[in-house]
């Protein structure tokens, strides 16, 4: 019930619309209702040789009403229910977006991408059907029982047992298998999961001749899903047949006692055939109800997941009071910072750093050594456990969230292009800029030379993740974009990796140039990148070990001299 009128309650931005097609769905269930009646006044009026045509009349009007009506309210239904479809997909998509990188690490690509659409899926269709079916079917109901009481409570008796026996059955059903259904889902949701996480790693798979080890691995996956989804439908079935046995039985004893009171002059002719109208409108109307039941049942899990992603709340908050950064110089400091990483004892601690704007500071350290980390501090994606971290004297954490990323450009090991143009992939360093500003950044990038050489140039669509260009293509198209979102903070996250010397050398020159009046934080492992860096941070587990440039720290022969004789830190 939870699940159902949180469903339900999705729909009040649009009450009025609901309640205009919930008004015509309980006069079509009237009319429904009203059918039965008439037919039964038709009976008895040829039974007494009487004229039955205004009644005929009456009959043909209110079902040209209920058509007409039942078009108008399906496709009012139909439009609103894909209205809000569309509504409940993007408001999951655009908070999904926003939650902290550990839930989609946790979650998984595929499988968010499926509690997503198959929750919008679900919601769209228990809202058609509540819209179209259920409410029409409920007011007949509803209004159906006095009706038969005030006609025959005998009758109307067997009517009502008919009823409470579906309520019974759906009840014991549900108790019987809620918890199977619950698991069901779960192996949905990992077979998703699977799915996103295979066709991720595509190249793999068929590096590695994977592909028969992969689709064995997905059919067994999907083997336990029907073995844990037989036994619901299972039972789901022995209700159908329960109920429609009941129905039959019902059927038969309402002939049954009619026939008997028709011969003891109780009932007529026509109030039985009212009668029998009356059972079959109930069956009919019960099934509906029962299947939707069964179908909101069998769904609820899926809605119930995609209910608690909406419910997942981000890992940081943005305080009410928060204010925007302006006019940001660059002035960027570290006091005291330690983090540590929910149930591990990896973070960093202790990081005192100051960069003046302008500087350039290199971070440095074997894999694991907390780079990153305090990089992603530095971005607020997660907030220090000890310590806090200023941008020109303002503590990042009572700035608003949009003003602090967007004081800072980002490039990343791994370039994380989108399915989309080149142009489009570097203008989300700053949407709206013109044609030429997008050919300026990819100059500066060097990368022009391999854009022009591409069908379509800058409107070649580059594929998933960048598929359809080199390491070295992805990251100078990276580059570009930062260079285009000319914000005061830079970040190099091993932003020259995939790049040859030759490459290397001249998108060194642009970011030498880009670098220029702008605070720098460049994590890297090639000597070329951090040996004029103005300070050099060595860090190993999570700590910064040894600080200076790069003269300063060969000559004190410690963790940095070595990494550099080891070759951690390569040449060019």
């Amino acid at each position: 019930m939870a699940v159902y009128l949180r469903t339900v309650l999705m729909l009040r931005h649009e009450w009025i619309a609901c309640a205009i097609i919930a008004v015509a769905n309980t006069a079509i269930g009237l009319i429904q209702l009203a059918e039965p009646v008439l037919l039964g006044q038709v009976v008895d009026a040829l039974m007494h040789e009487k004229s039955p045509a205004t009644l005929i009349a009456i009959w043909a009007g209110l079902g040209l009403f209920s058509i007409i009506a039942g078009v108008l309210v399906a496709v009012a239904a139909d439009k609103l229910a894909h209205r809000q479809r569309l509504e409940a997909m993007s408001r999951a998509f655009a908070h999904a977006i926003t939650l902290p990188l550990r839930y989609h690490a946790e979650c998984g690509t595929g499988a968010a991408v499926r509690t997503i659409t198959a929750g919008a899926g679900s919601l769209f269709g228990t809202w058609l059907t509540i819209l179209r079916e259920q409410i029409a079917a409920v007011s007949s109901i509803v209004f159906l029982l006095p009706v038969a009481l005030w006609i025959e409570w005998r009758l109307a008796l067997l009517l009502m047992a008919l009823a409470i026996a579906y309520v019974l059955l759906n009840v014991f059903v549900i108790r019987k298998t809620s918890t199977m259904q619950a698991a069901v889902e779960r192996y949905h949701v990992d077979v998703a999961g699977r799915v996103g996480d295979v066709i991720g790693n595509v190249n793999v798979v068929q590096s590695y001749v994977r592909d028969a080890a992969e689709i064995h691995a997905m059919q067994t996956a999907a083997e336990q899903t029907l073995k844990a989804q037989y036994p619901v439908l299972t039972w789901w079935g022995i209700a159908n047949i329960l109920s429609r046995s009941a129905s039959t039985v019902t059927m038969i004893v309402i002939f049954s006692l009619g026939s008997y009171l028709v011969a003891s002059h109780t009932l007529s002719v026509g109030e039985i055939v009212s009668f029998i109208g009356f059972a079959g409108l109930l069956i009919a109307k019960l099934d509906q109800l029962s299947n939707f039941v069964s179908r909101l049942f069998l769904e609820a899990p899926t809605l119930r997941t995609f209910f608690d992603l909406l419910d997942q709340c981000a890992d940081l908050e943005e305080q009410a009071e928060a204010r925007a950064l302006e006019k940001v110089r660059g002035r960027v400091v570290f006091d005291d910072v330690s983090f540590n990483y929910c149930g591990s004892k990896q973070g960093v601690f202790n990081i005192d750093v100051t960069a003046e704007p302008g500087q350039t500071i290199a971070l440095v350290g074997a894999t694991g050594a907390g780079k990153t980390t305090v990089m992603a501090l530095l971005q607020r994606l997660w907030d220090p456990d000890q310590g806090r971290i200023l941008i020109d004297g303002h503590n990042i954490k009572h700035a608003t969230l949009g003003s602090l990323r967007h004081s800072m450009a980002v490039v990343f090991q791994d370039a994380g292009l989108f399915n989309r143009s080149i142009a489009a992939n570097i203008a989300v360093g700053r949407p709206g800029a013109s044609a030429g500003e997008l050919v300026e950044a990819a100059k500066l990038a060097q990368a022009m030379d391999f854009i022009a050489a591409k069908p379509e140039g800058m409107n070649f669509v580059v594929g998933e993740r960048g598929a359809s260009l080199s390491a070295g293509e992805r990251q100078r198209i990276a580059i570009a974009r930062a260079i285009l979102k000319n914000a005061p903070i830079l970040i190099l996250d091993e932003a020259t990796s995939a790049l040859d010397t030759n490459t290397e050398a001249q998108i060194k020159i642009a970011l030498d140039r880009l670098r220029q009046g702008r605070t720098t934080f460049i994590i890297a492992h090639r000597l070329s990148t951090v040996v004029d860096a103005d300070l050099i941070l060595v860090m190993d587990c999570g700590r910064i070990v040894e600080r200076g440039n790069f003269r300063y720290l060969l000559a004190q022969k410690g963790l940095f001299a070595r990494l550099v004789e080891h070759g951690s830190l390569a040449s060019p």
